[in-house]
């Protein structure tokens, strides 16, 4: 399989535009709710991950600018979602960028995770596991999603898609995306970095408990400016409260540097 990133665009492509970097999922599945719910003033870049288990973090910062740069994406917001934020500090660790972000968010995200051995623990547990075994929980977690953003037509459809993908090589590549999160130590990286910086996450996230991650941002990162906690979201908080993620997220881009909530 070639390995190459798949990225698309929608809105405006002159005005501000925000870049979605996805969560161990690896594609836009999950997060077209969160994408309705932006005004149509802002412009929209989505992608998805190959299915590599060879690529390393710096690998998919280079894929990620690259396709930017094909796309003639060449500034703007760039909103790391969980695993997303991993490939986000890479891109930020380069030494030569062509995009140039105005902004940073995590959403679920983090610089380092805080709990190491539950990774560590959780990788080799889904690794172990034969692709045929998360059918079930696959198909309670498309009705749990359902049930969480209503019977919007695209919303069904994509949450099918998003079943269809979780293939025998979409777990491979999720295992190995696990490897990374746990080798990864992206602090002195987010310790030099003065880009405008917020965390938006759910209250109900125990995949990357907030209480171990905003407060060690807030004062380790320069480029800190503010964070919301969303109360009725969960850990895929673009998706469980995609109206109210939305909008703080324009406002965040709105505000510009120096200000937060």
């Amino acid at each position: 399989m070639k390995e190459t990133l798949e990225l698309r665009r929608r809105g405006p492509v002159d005005g501000p535009q925000l870049v979605y970097l996805p969560g161990l999922h690896g594609d836009w599945t999950l997060v077209g709710g969160f994408r309705r719910a932006l005004p149509p003033d802002v412009g929209w870049v989505e992608m998805t991950y190959p299915r590599t288990t060879t690529w390393s973090l710096a690998d998919y910062a280079d894929a990620v600018e690259s396709a930017l740069a094909d796309a003639g994406v060449m500034r703007g917001w760039m909103l790391g979602e969980s695993f997303g934020s991993q490939v986000l500090w890479a891109w930020a660790a380069r030494p030569a960028r062509r995009f140039d972000a105005q902004g940073l968010i995590l959403a679920g995200g983090f610089v380092r995770y805080p709990l190491p051995t539950m990774v560590t623990a959780v990788r080799r547990i889904f690794g172990s596991l034969p692709p045929a075994s998360l059918a079930m929980p696959l198909r309670c977690f498309a009705l749990y999603a359902r049930w969480r953003a209503g019977r919007h037509p695209e919303t069904l459809v994509e949450l099918d898609e998003f079943v269809r993908r979780r293939t025998a090589a979409d777990h491979a590549a999720a295992s190995h995306r696990l490897t990374l999160i746990e080798k990864a130590d992206w602090w002195p990286v987010a310790a030099a970095t003065r880009v405008p910086l917020y965390c938006l996450t759910g209250f109900w996230d125990p995949i990357v408990p907030w209480p171990l991650v905003i407060g060690r941002v807030g004062r380790r990162c320069p480029g800190f400016r503010g964070r919301r906690v969303i109360y009725n979201a969960d850990h895929q908080v673009l998706g469980s409260a995609s109206n109210s993620a939305a909008a703080q997220v324009v406002a965040w881009m709105k505000a510009g540097p120096g200000s937060g909530s």
